[in-house]
């Protein structure tokens, strides 16, 4: 198994993407630390599904904006299993609707940078503090709205240029050490966080038209490639972000 013995760490994993990764992590021989913010049984549902792996599990309640608490919860989980080798970034905040610039207020904007760019931040920091040794990977779960306008929701947009930056910028730190940072730029992704969208039958067509794929992502998609990078055989990859959204960002704009 390609991560037997391996160690990790998932933020939001209590459900979609980071649920997927953590138990795809399992079943190739990781034991896990499991992070939710607010959903307990989801994080009890993944913590299930990797003992049913045969490996361990690690649950903790983690706010990422709390810089604190996240150095608290790295170090129960390094006492926990021993050590860590792998980090995913993937606890995240959207805009819950559109609201143009002028009529943001400061808890729109801070919520989400917050999370989703300063959270990564300090999770970097309190897993590197840990030591970790040459070979360990630090993956972020960004989004096509890395490279994308986001009109309506631009500290979104904001919160995952940043984290591109955030990679670029730690890959070169941590080359000497040989620690792969690398990000996934996913698309439309069949999530709890999209599920509204996807319900409403227009909402979902108007969705489908500007991916040439023409349909959503799966969670488990995404954890076959946060797999392959937090393995050996992606050991000469670090910098860069990876897109994986059936074509969207290739026909933005153009349906």
């Amino acid at each position: 198994m390609v991560l037997q013995g391996k160690r990790a760490f998932v933020t939001g994993a209590d459900s979609g993407i980071g649920q997927a990764i953590a138990v795809a992590f399992a079943r190739a021989g990781a034991d896990v630390a499991v992070t939710f913010h607010t959903d307990e049984a989801g994080a009890g549902e993944t913590a299930r599904r990797i003992e049913s792996a045969g490996r361990r599990a690690f649950v903790t309640q983690l706010d990422v904006m709390d810089s604190g608490a996240v150095n608290a919860a790295f170090e129960a989980a390094r006492g926990a299993l021993g050590g860590l080798d792998i980090l995913v970034n993937n606890a995240g905040k959207g805009m819950g609707g559109k609201k143009p610039v002028a009529e943001l207020s400061d808890e729109d904007a801070e919520v989400v940078i917050r999370t989703n760019l300063l959270g990564p931040l300090w999770c970097c920091r309190a897993f590197l503090r840990g030591d970790p040794a040459e070979g360990s990977k630090i993956i972020t779960v960004s989004s096509v709205a890395q490279h994308l306008p986001t009109d309506g929701s631009a500290p979104y947009g904001m919160s995952k240029a940043g984290v591109g930056s955030l990679i670029r910028s730690l890959s070169v730190e941590l080359a000497p050490r040989k620690i792969n940072v690398v990000g996934i730029a996913p698309g439309l992704i069949q999530t709890p966080m999209t599920e509204e969208r996807l319900e409403d039958p227009a909402k979902r067509e108007a969705s489908f038209k500007e991916i040439p794929w023409h349909r959503a992502g799966q969670p488990e998609e995404i954890a076959k490639l946060a797999l392959f990078l937090a393995g050996s055989d992606a050991e000469y990859i670090t910098g860069q972000t990876i897109v994986m959204d059936g074509g969207l960002t290739m026909n933005w704009g153009g349906a």
